[in-house]
This record gives structure tokens, sequence and C-alpha cells, in this order.
């Protein structure tokens, strides 16, 4: 097999002395996160840049190895090839291999890989921060930027809070689950997020947004930096005071403090696929595209089959399951 391309296994300590790469969910810290709740990473070197296969034993002799947001669009034509370097590297108990492709031109690769239900947001909204806040604000619809003046107006103050608020507002986060028919990780996770963010050589930048109003807070978000890039991780609010518009006041917090951090874009990191009135989370659109930027389609997740047979009995069990959670968030 004549590769165009250099895969080779690595450890923590060369990832962490490797290029930046293009997304967090491609770094070291991720991976610890991971590590942490049930994932083996698997670390590899491509073409110099971090390449981290996340590894799963689910039971049953099913395992599974997925890839979030790697690789990027130029090894669209050596997907197969990189897959099957990785197999000989991956324990033999896995099914596949799951991509989560970040490539911004929406192409699915070869017809060897079968579309699989998506992980991270294959759609969302991208700021360009090059452009100075004035501009960025007018480029914004004009009821985005009434909302982000009518929370100034309201009183509603934005704080960069630590960790030891975290309690409160993964307490917001449930009651916005409950409201918005949404799953949560259990508040461990979360402040594992905030934890490692404090090794400084991960080289990650977690904050906690918080909005006051009249001594309560009644919003918070978290945004993750890092190499120049801002993603918006999770949103929560009371159902008490959302008529002042603290959801506004809080982005428009992070997207300053990203352009002064340096930052060329802010990742609003997923909405519904299109404009469509009757999508459950069509709300979620109107908010995240009201603040401008572009739209970005990626491919999603898609399988490259390790084991053919045991794969299709995992997809039927998948399959299973999704209907079934669909349904329950329907309830």
């Amino acid at each position: 097999m004549n590769n165009s391309f250099l895969l080779e296994p690595a450890d923590a300590k060369k990832i962490s002395e490797s290029e930046p790469v293009d997304s967090f969910l491609q770094t070291q810290y991720w991976a610890e996160l991971k590590s942490n709740f049930g994932w083996k990473p698997f670390y590899f070197l491509l073409d110099g840049k971090s390449f981290i296969v996340l590894f799963r034993k689910l039971g049953m002799g099913f395992s599974i190895a997925y890839i979030p947001f790697a690789p990027s669009e130029k090894y669209q034509d050596s997907l197969e090839e990189i897959s099957l370097c990785l197999k000989s590297h991956l324990p033999k108990s896995a099914l596949f291999i799951r991509y989560d492709l970040p490539w911004k031109n929406n192409s699915a690769p070869t017809a060897i890989f079968k579309k699989a239900e998506d992980i991270q947001p294959a759609t969302t909204v991208i700021i360009d921060l090059t452009k100075n806040k004035e501009d960025i604000l007018s480029e914004m619809k004009s009821k985005t930027r009434y909302n982000i003046r009518l929370a100034e107006k309201k009183g509603v103050i934005v704080k960069s809070c630590a960790i030891e608020l975290l309690d409160e507002w993964y307490d917001m986060y449930q009651e916005t689950a409950l409201r918005d028919k949404i799953v949560l990780h259990p508040l461990e996770y979360y402040k594992k997020v905030f934890e490692l963010s404090q090794k400084k050589e991960l080289g990650i930048d977690i904050r906690l947004y918080m909005a006051e109003s009249e001594g309560e807070n009644i919003a918070g978000i978290v945004t993750c930096f890092y190499n120049k890039k801002a993603v918006y991780l999770y949103g929560a609010s009371r159902n008490v005071g959302r008529e002042k518009m603290p959801a506004y006041a809080l982005q428009w917090k992070a997207i300053c403090d990203a352009i002064d951090k340096g930052c060329v874009e802010y990742d609003m990191f997923g909405i519904p696929p299109d404009d469509d009135p009757s999508h459950p989370m069509h709300g979620l659109y109107r908010f995240k595209t009201g603040f401008g930027g572009e739209i970005i389609n990626r491919p999603g997740c898609y399988d490259f089959k390790l084991n053919k047979f045991k794969y299709k009995l995992y997809s039927v069990a998948e399959s299973v399951r999704t209907y079934y959670f669909k349904k329950i968030k329907k309830r």
C-alpha cells in the first residue's frame, strides 16, 4: 500500500509536543477528559499532527473506536487507507471505526463507509472574529442586536466565574434540560471539564460565564478557548428572568472576550440542519444564526466496518436505542 501520509503510534508526551490541531476534540485535554468516563485514548501522529482515537468496550464482545473531528479535508481521498493502517494498531474487538468528520465542504466519504448517527453537531454557525466588534454587531440580525441592548437596559450583568459556581450553574442546567428535553452528563463530568483545564500544559481555557439580574444568577454558559478558536459548549437558564434576554448578553460577552484573546472565530457548535419551523430545536436555530456568521454543514459520522457480521448486530441495537431515546424525548 503506497500511502500519501505518515501515520505512526505515539504517546501522550509526543502528542503534547506536536503541532496544534484544529479542534479541541483532538487534543490531549479531550483525551484525558474522556479517559475518566470509560474511554481509552490511542495516540497517533498523522503527518506530525496529533491524531487521537477513543476506544470503548460496550460489553457482549462489542467495542468501538471513535475519532472526533479528524482527519481534515486534505485526507478525504486517503480515509480508507488511514482506516486500514489504524486497524493494525487497535484492539481486535473493535467492530468499526467511527469518524466524526469536520470537513466544511460536506462531502461524504466513499461508499465503503456507512452513514452513522451523528455524535458532534454536523451543522453549526461560525462567526469571523477578525473584524472589529462594531462590524460584527452590524452583521447580526436586528432583533439580536436589540436583545443584547435590552439585556443591558434591564440591568443584566455578565461575569466570568470560577469553578465554585459550577454547582449553581448545573442546577440551572437541570432546569433547562427539563424544559427543553435534553440529556445531560452527571455533574462530575462538568467538574472534570474545568479541573483538567487548570493543567496549563494542555493549552485549554474553559470559562464559565454567569448572567446576573437583581443579585441573582439567571443564566450561564460554558465556552472553550483553544488555538485562536472559541467554542460555545453548554448553556443554561432559569425559567424566571428569560424575558431580560440574558442568553444574548452572555454570548456577546463571550464573543468580545474571544476577540480580546486574539481568537479568529467563534463556533456556536450546533444548530438544526435548516430553518424549519417544525423542527423541535427551531428556536435554537433562530437564536444562534441571529449572531451572524457562516453556516457550516459537515458530513457528520461515518463508520468503517472492521467486523461486518457483528457490526450488523450492533447497528440493529443502536437503531432500537436511538428510536426509543427519541420517543422518550418527545414525551
